[in-house]
């Protein structure tokens, strides 16, 4: 039985791109999507096919199919459901909603939970020269040097000048990637910028200060360079409950060296004597901001752990 790769879900139907038809898109490509329907077993087993998923499938003789057999995953994501993305795409912009870095470390946690790379994307440059903000290059600069001394890549984007845009699309070239982030910060804007593409945007509430969301269900956008592309709704907020209190630090990846050389196993980081997490954070070899915000999460999931 052939072989495909689950592009879109959509009310219950899966649309499968054969192997034999991958390796970049063409124009003939949306003709070569099969609509499946998922087999009863899996239902039965618990289980759902996710966008992303590698599939073997059968043809039924109406020229659609049935989904068999899910294949190994290599990732799984909840919130976007999508599996065997490698690289999540983070999009936070500079300006309309301002930088959030609290937000921005709770998606590099959940990230680093599901073991894909990250790439961070500063995105709406353009607005800093409108408002004039001198302070700004300055804050971008030392955002750019905090994570990447983590050891995350940043890239300062935007959709109306193309500023990193093709730096952006390299990165895809042969994984499939999601974009994510908070809502309104210009997602679908620079998907456009830099695919060609028509996907359909907002303006963002300055009154609320966050955006509609635009997009309605996961889909795999296929690019030349051999990369998918999912495109996923955008949240306003993320929660801990798939993420046990006891993972939390290893989320932190620059908590790791200092960790290992605690006094006591399984330290919390928190008020344990001999913490060296905690003497690295007070030396300012940890970042204030990052080691407040892993406080922050830690709080935050023991209050959801006494609630549920």
């Amino acid at each position: 039985m052939p072989e495909g790769l689950i592009v879109k879900a959509l009310s219950g139907y899966y649309y499968v791109k054969p192997a034999t038809a991958q390796g970049g898109a063409t124009d003939g490509a949306k003709e070569a999507y099969v609509q499946c329907r998922g087999r009863g077993i899996f239902k039965k087993r618990g289980e759902s096919p996710l966008v992303g998923d590698r599939v073997i499938y059968s043809p039924t003789e109406n020229g659609e199919g049935t989904v068999d057999e899910i294949l190994p995953r290599e990732t799984e994501l909840i919130r976007p459901p999508i599996a065997n993305a490698k690289l999540a795409v983070l999009l936070f912009s500079l300006r309309e909603p301002d930088l959030n870095l609290q937000l921005l470390d709770k998606f590099l946690v959940h990230i680093e939970h599901a073991g894909l790379q990250a790439l961070i994307c500063l995105t709406k440059e353009d607005l800093l020269e409108e408002d004039g903000a001198e302070e700004m290059p300055e804050i971008i600069s030392q955002v750019k040097a905090l994570y990447e001394s983590i050891g995350y890549d940043v890239i300062v984007t935007s959709s109306v000048t193309g500023m990193g845009t093709e730096d952006v699309k390299s990165r895809l070239a042969g994984e499939i990637s999601v974009f994510s982030g908070q809502s309104g910060v210009g997602k679908s804007s620079l998907l456009n910028a830099m695919l060609g593409l028509s996907l359909e945007t907002s303006e963002i509430s300055l009154r609320l200060g966050r955006g509609r969301h635009t997009t309605r269900h996961v889909e795999l956008i296929e690019l030349e360079n051999g990369g998918y592309v999912a495109d996923t709704p955008g949240f306003s907020q993320l929660d801990f409950l798939e993420l046990g209190v006891e993972e939390l630090s290893s989320c932190f990846r620059e908590f790791a060296n200092y960790a290992e050389e605690c006094k006591f196993r399984g330290c919390s980081h928190l008020h344990e004597p001999g913490c060296k997490v905690r003497e690295a954070a007070d030396r300012g070899d940890i970042a204030a901001s990052r080691y407040a915000h892993y406080v922050q999460f830690h709080e935050e999931m023991k209050d959801k752990k006494r609630r549920y």
